[in-house]
């Protein structure tokens, strides 16, 4: 039997259609499921669906592709993409920037052609009149910010241009979507970063008396202070110059005075009277050195026993202030996850608009995307938006992977002096290659001593508390997490996040949560355990808590891109039988927090599009539970083909591509010419064949 949903007219309202009698008729015997009971079926991970709501399967994919391949291949034979150069692909986006479709952000903010400062020299068209003829029709709804209130920032580039109101200027639409959001990068910490000029005070005095540099980090720190030295006249007037410059570029000198740590070199910190002491010895031992060794070069090669001994003289002139300054653990800002809900860190899906909607629902703790901590570094923006806050989020952390204790230390302290965060988290489980053959993520369950080093020393540079996710282990069946959990909280992480799954095994087969309660126990009572892994119902919620009141809390996962509205049944502590039209209802306000997030142009609808799109490759997995015979769903059940109870849940069930741009298309209008769409996780559920 051919598919309904495929000829389904677009759904935009709430009403409601059953499914006639003669299309919801049992499966034939080749189907092979209404043969068995409930139990059978769920014995064998497959979704027991009432019996009439299950229809036929449709034509296999393989078949399906092939076909399409045979066609393809007989119409004409693909050609071989050419592969352009750096300079090509930058030329080639210069001139799509000129060209009539990209109108100059001012000019369309304003509507006035001499809005723009640049004149000829602006990188974007300035023609309104060809713009406008390009432009796609606006979309059906209201701008999401003249809804607030505001005017819109986008002016005649906005896709609900036609609902402005008139003279609109977009200053205190700026200010609104600033007082919402947080945690972006300025653009004189980002040229600082691309420079390599930020200095690091708090992360390299930790790094140095902890020792975690390593050969690199020391040659490194000798070359820095050479440079610094070049540009000291030897005078306190040079060192007020450098004190004001680094004030003016966004950098933090509250380190100048005689509070500074122990390890930090005099030269590194501006000078002050309280210091000089300190500078003389230091500069007597330079004194001794330098009669010995000549030129900077010279300086990188000193023997080993000589710099030793100017370490130690360093370290015995300001030992004394270091320690008394050194925070101790149980003195930081602490956080008491136990009995909240906690919406994990989400790769891709798990956004800023995604996190919104999970808010609403009733989630309590948000976490931004894994965010990579020599991409920060580097001062890359597209990096740094992973880390941004909506106003909303009221219990909100930041997680970020990285392979060495100075990459981490430096990038927790830039953190806490840049962003809004109430804990920091570091990715230690992280199964994904690019980042297991770089030395972070799960490849540090197999190296103990760096996980030390890491946390020791993200703990010991900020004040914010430092949490820890983890797995069981590297290999499958040899877990290691339980003879390390007492340490991990004796290094300094005040929370660690156990999933209950190895690296190898990555996400197949069930969560180990006996293991995830072994270490819960293990774990000393300052050090708080969180476990994660295939929590996909309230009763899922209630069984670990109850099993083992050890643990704190649970990180949901995958069953809140499944459904979202997970927080909500565990707090109502009921299976909530949501109905098609309230899960649109749920995607409209995603498409919404989008469009404020994104941007109401051409490029922000896109951008939401695909997010979207993203997050509908996970949510086609949910089985409505007026259809099973037994509830709740499980994470791992593997649904037969069968209908909704109205067209909308029936194509929302679809696991092709196609459908869902056509939900897409429900919200943001149609494609553009040429879109396909393949989801980044690359799982099997989507139809290359039928996409777009």
């Amino acid at each position: 039997m051919e598919d309904p949903s495929k000829d389904l007219p677009l759904v935009t309202d709430s009403k409601t259609e059953e499914v006639p009698a003669s299309q919801a008729q049992p499966p034939s015997n080749s189907n092979g499921t209404a043969q068995r009971t409930p139990e059978e079926l769920v014995a064998r991970a497959i979704a027991p669906i009432k019996p009439e709501f299950l229809r036929p399967p449709p034509p296999s994919r393989t078949t399906q592709n092939d076909a399409v391949s045979d066609a393809n291949a007989n119409a004409k034979q693909p050609q071989v993409k050419e592969k352009k150069s750096k300079r090509q692909l930058k030329r080639e986006r210069r001139q799509e920037q000129k060209s009539a479709s990209n109108l100059c952000p001012e000019i369309a903010k304003t509507g006035d052609v001499n809005a723009c400062s640049y004149k000829d020299k602006c990188r974007f068209s300035h023609d309104i009149e060809a713009f406008l003829s390009l432009k796609p029709d606006d979309l059906d709804g209201n701008c999401p910010f003249t809804e607030a209130d505001a005017p819109c920032p986008y002016g005649l580039a906005c896709r609900f241009s036609g609902t402005h109101k008139d003279g609109a200027s977009g200053a205190t639409s700026n200010l609104l979507k600033k007082s919402s959001e947080v945690n972006g990068l300025s653009k004189d910490v980002q040229k600082l970063l691309w420079k390599n000029k930020m200095h690091f005070t708090k992360a390299d005095a930790v790094i140095k008396s902890l020792g975690l540099g390593g050969p690199n980090w020391k040659k490194k720190q000798l070359v820095d202070k050479e440079e610094d030295e070049v540009g000291l006249s030897g005078s306190h007037a040079a060192d007020e110059t450098e004190c004001k410059k680094a004030a003016d570029d966004s950098i933090d000198c509250s380190e100048c005075p005689s509070t500074i740590s122990a390890s930090v070199n005099a030269e590194d910190a501006c000078e002050t009277d309280e210091i000089r002491p300190s500078k003389k010895a230091k500069c007597g031992v330079d004194e001794k050195c330098s009669d010995e060794v000549e030129g900077a070069a010279t300086v990188l090669d000193k023997d080993s026993e000589k710099d030793s001994a100017e370490t130690e003289m360093a370290n015995d002139v300001v030992a004394e202030p270091d320690r008394s300054l050194k925070i101790h653990p149980r003195e930081k800002m602490l956080i008491d996850f136990r009995e909240k809900l906690y919406l994990a860190p989400l790769t891709t899906v798990g956004n800023l608009p995604y996190r919104r909607v999970c808010k609403t629902l009733g989630a309590d703790v948000t976490c931004g995307e894994m965010a990579m901590c020599t991409n920060l570094l580097q001062g890359q923006a597209s990096e740094w938006a992973l880390l941004r806050r909506h106003s909303s989020e009221d219990l909100f952390g930041v997680q970020i992977c990285g392979a060495h204790p100075d990459t981490v230390a430096r990038t927790v302290e830039l953190i806490e002096k840049e962003c809004t965060v109430d804990f920091i988290d570091i990715n230690m489980g992280c199964p994904i290659d690019i980042v297991v053959d770089k030395g972070a993520g799960s490849s540090l369950l197999t190296r103990p001593t760096r996980m030390k080093g890491i946390i020791q020393a993200a703990s010991s540079t900020v004040d914010r508390p430092i949490t820890v996710k983890v797995r069981t282990g590297y290999f499958e069946g040899k877990n290691r997490i339980d003879s390390l959990i007492a340490d991990i909280g004796s290094w300094g992480a005040t929370a660690v996040t156990i999933h209950g799954r190895s690296r190898q095994q990555r996400y197949s087969k069930l969560a180990d949560w006996d293991y995830v309660y072994q270490c819960a126990r293990k774990a000393p009572s300052a050090l708080q355990v969180l476990g994660n892994g295939d929590v996909f119902s309230y009763l899922d919620w209630n069984k670990h808590v109850s099993d083992c009141p050890e643990l704190s809390s649970c990180m949901i996962a995958r069953g809140a891109l499944i459904k979202p509205w997970l927080f909500t049944e565990i707090k109502e502590q009921r299976h909530w039988d949501i109905s098609s039209q309230e899960r649109l209802n749920i995607l409209k306000d995603y498409v919404r927090f989008g469009l404020e997030h994104w941007g109401s142009d051409k490029k922000g609808v896109e951008t939401t599009r695909h997010f979207l799109l993203e997050w509908l490759s996970y949510t086609c997995r949910y089985i409505p539970v007026g259809l099973l015979d037994v509830i709740p769903q499980r994470l791992n059940w593997r649904p037969p083909s069968y209908y909704g109870r109205d067209d909308l849940e029936t194509l929302m069930a679809s696991d092709s591509a196609a459908d869902w741009i056509r939900i897409s298309e429900m919200l943001l209008g149609k494609v553009p010419d040429g879109f396909t769409f393949a989801p980044k996780h690359k799982s099997n559920a989507y139809d290359r064949a039928e996409n777009g």
